[in-house]
């Protein structure tokens, strides 16, 4: 019987989403549970996904060692001085392993990365572009956080197989016809720091301060743009990202007397960010409001054990919010399969969740039909919701950025201690 008919049969017998516990998301169940099941609602109304069987359409269980491995091509930026999302790669890998460890790999298959990384030029780009596209093996490609290569990494596929893209940080993945990018690019899921700024925080005035490195540049000028959409006054200070006493591009912002701040950096600018508001005595957690780069453990130890006491924007799920279920059972996955000291990071909840979204692609498609142009069929139709992601997703949706999926970002404060309490629901950019 095939994935879709399996589908089917379990859709008419129906069940509600409701009734999906946590342990049956992580223990798994048959893999004819439908896929609406694969979530639950919680009282905000959105939905989580809390059973990755079914989500997944796998099935119960380890794949087949013996079958023939499927193959993902996957690139990330890493190994260089500027790096985006280093946990990126082992969100995937933690992916790949519970899907062949409880999920049953893709129809029974075992499912492996083909890794292509790309560490400080545009010509690894290249390269990447050229290995996975002679792949014969591979039929769909994941991408983590690159923002060097990613031009000359999408002249070189050319279209010949499709990109499946967490959050993309750069504006150059969104007007790929060949990509889909399920949690959203930084144009539109940062421009709703301009929403939350007017209609939460009532700011008039913003200071914005960033490192300047690739993707990160591009990220500060989507924050500026929706602040400014919403009205706000903005104040943006690009500085040397070998800077570590930061006192000087906050005050040049005017972060003291702002009426929201906002640093913007990858992590490891997170720390000496974070001690120069502490210094300047800018601590009030609902006037900081940053991108959830911060939440990540070298952050954490650098600051005596814990993340800055901010506002996160994020366009995923995050790590310790209380009224969403979905993060309960990734939290146990990462805790079972891989290292748990890294769940937290927004970039291995990213890609994990990116991962299962692409398998599922493929058990839709099924082992035997796996071709480019069924994979990005069935990523371009798929409506969400997505693991760890956004309750749903509208492909397509944007003329000029064909490849985005989802522009919504929800807001959480951290009041320290593992402890966020959500300050806004899913919110877009000023109309």
């Amino acid at each position: 019987m095939s994935s879709k008919a399996r589908r089917w049969l379990a859709a008419a017998a129906g069940t509600s989403a409701c009734a999906v516990s946590i342990a049956i998301g992580v223990a798994g169940t048959t893999a004819t549970a439908a896929a609406h099941k694969a979530t639950a609602t919680t009282a905000a109304g959105s939905t989580s996904v809390t059973n990755y069987v079914a989500y997944t359409d796998g099935k119960s269980g380890k794949a087949n060692p013996k079958l023939a491995p499927v193959q993902i091509g996957w690139i990330n930026q890493q190994g260089g001085q500027q790096v985006i999302g280093a946990l990126a790669t082992a969100g995937a890998q933690l992916a790949v392993k519970y899907v062949n460890s409880a999920l049953g790999g893709v129809d029974g298959h075992p499912v492996v990365l083909k890794s292509c990384y790309i560490a400080s030029t545009e010509q690894e780009g290249t390269t990447c572009g050229q290995e996975l596209r002679a792949a014969k093996s591979v039929s769909v490609i994941d991408e983590g956080a690159v923002a060097i290569g990613i031009q000359p990494f999408y002249s070189t596929v050319g279209g010949a197989k499709p990109v499946i893209v967490g959050v993309a940080v750069t504006p150059v993945d969104s007007v790929q016809k060949n990509a889909t990018i399920l949690f959203g690019d930084v144009t539109h899921v940062l421009g709703p720091f301009g929403t939350y700024a007017k209609q939460v925080l009532h700011a008039k005035t913003a200071a914005l301060v960033y490192p300047n490195i690739a993707g990160i540049t591009q990220g500060a000028a989507a924050i500026k743009a929706g602040l400014e959409a919403a009205g706000v006054t903005v104040k943006a200070v690009g500085y040397d990202p070998t800077t570590t006493d930061l006192i000087g591009p906050l005050t040049s912002a005017g972060a003291s007397s702002a009426d929201m701040v906002i640093p913007y950096s990858s992590a490891q600018g997170c720390v000496g960010l974070a001690k120069g508001l502490i210094q300047l005595g800018i601590t009030d957690v609902k006037k900081i409001v940053s991108a959830p780069l911060c939440l990540n453990s070298t952050v954490a130890s650098g600051l005596g054990g814990d993340f800055p006491k901010w506002t996160y924007a994020i366009a995923s799920s995050l790590y310790g919010d209380p009224t969403d279920p979905g993060v309960a059972v990734y939290a146990k996955v990462a805790k079972q399969y891989g290292d748990a000291s890294g769940a937290p990071d927004p970039w291995n909840i990213v890609s994990f969740g990116q991962l299962l979204t692409t398998v599922r692609f493929l058990n839709e498609v099924g082992y035997s039909h796996i071709t480019p142009a069924a994979v990005s069929q069935e990523a371009k139709s798929f409506r969400g919701p997505v693991a760890l992601g956004a309750p749903s997703l509208d492909c397509g949706k944007y003329k000029t950025a064909p490849a985005v999926c989802n522009d919504k970002t929800q807001f959480f404060e951290y009041n320290g201690h593992g402890a966020f309490v959500k300050a806004a629901g899913w919110l877009q950019s000023p109309k």
